[in-house]
């Protein structure tokens, strides 16, 4: 017998039973999450012309964000090439962020903040817990699946999750289900981590640019013979994309290239033909 075979084959199912299970832990406890606002942050100063500069952290995605030419691949970032020196720039960003009041702020402004606030915590939350293999592994709670409830920033005196930015902040707030293919999770099922740290300026540009590069790859949006296979996302957040499943098809049909478009039409008569998966690996080269 080929020993070695056998381990490979034994680590292959252990790994899917293991998604499977973590999978299924997170469509009970966090799918489907409601989303409602923390009243104190909906506050805003709309007069304020302040510009947030977030230099230090388009730094990092130039020198460690490897962005594909081949729209078919993943934006992956080298978590292990990052230098002592940009873990360093990384904290003070994430510093001077958490010194900031967002409530000076005006909306445009709020929004890119924080947008680039979930995705720098992130990223140096990977940073401090590597080498890794995903992300659900992390965290300070023994029995909790993943890291999105500790608390990662302090502002204004309050301690900040990554679930608060996305449940009580982004989501209920904006009300934009755009903003789901800004935040990245740090795995190969996630939406893009862009390229391009996100301004006041260039949120609306971005929102949409990853919108399309999410719903036109299969981690996104797959038509498998008479099956739609959909990310997970779309599961978890269903009420940020409409009522039922004619509604999602019809934010999918919004970004989708026209072969897509077409193919996702008779999904909307067949709801029980569409299935959902995502990829929880790490998204380090």
């Amino acid at each position: 017998m080929n020993h070695t075979i056998v381990r490979e084959q034994f680590e292959k199912t252990t790994k899917i039973l293991r998604n499977k299970i973590v999978t299924l832990v997170l469509i009970l406890f966090s799918g489907n999450v409601f989303a409602e606002p923390d009243v104190y942050w909906e506050q805003s100063n709309e007069s304020e012309e302040h510009v947030i500069n977030h230099d230090s952290w388009q730094l990092l995605l130039d020198n460690y964000l490897i962005v594909s030419e081949d729209k078919a691949i993943i934006n992956l970032f080298d978590y292990k090439a990052v230098t002592a020196g940009d873990k360093q720039i990384l904290s003070q960003y994430l510093t001077r962020l958490q010194g900031l009041n967002p409530l000076d702020l005006n909306r445009n402004q709020q929004k890119a903040y924080w947008i680039n606030l979930y995705n720098a915590l992130t990223v140096k939350l990977v940073l401090d817990n590597y080498p890794a293999s995903s992300i659900i592994w992390m965290g300070d709670t023994f029995f909790a699946i993943g890291p999105w409830d500790d608390e990662l920033a302090t502002i204004n005196n309050r301690a900040i999750s990554l679930n608060d930015i996305e449940q009580t902040i982004l989501r209920p707030i904006w009300k934009d289900p755009r903003i789901h293919y800004a935040i990245n999770c740090a795995s190969y099922g996630c939406p893009n981590l862009s390229a391009q740290a996100f301004t006041a300026d260039n949120t609306e540009q971005q929102l949409n640019t990853a919108a399309i590069s999410f719903i036109n790859h299969s981690r996104g949006v797959m038509v498998s013979g008479d099956d739609l296979v959909l990310s997970k996302i779309y599961s978890w957040y269903e009420d940020d994309f409409g009522n039922n499943e004619n509604d999602l098809i019809e934010h999918l049909k919004l970004f989708a290239k026209p072969t897509l478009k077409q193919a996702l039409v008779k999904f909307q008569q067949n709801p029980e033909d569409i299935d959902y998966d995502y990829d929880w690996r790490l998204n380090q080269p």
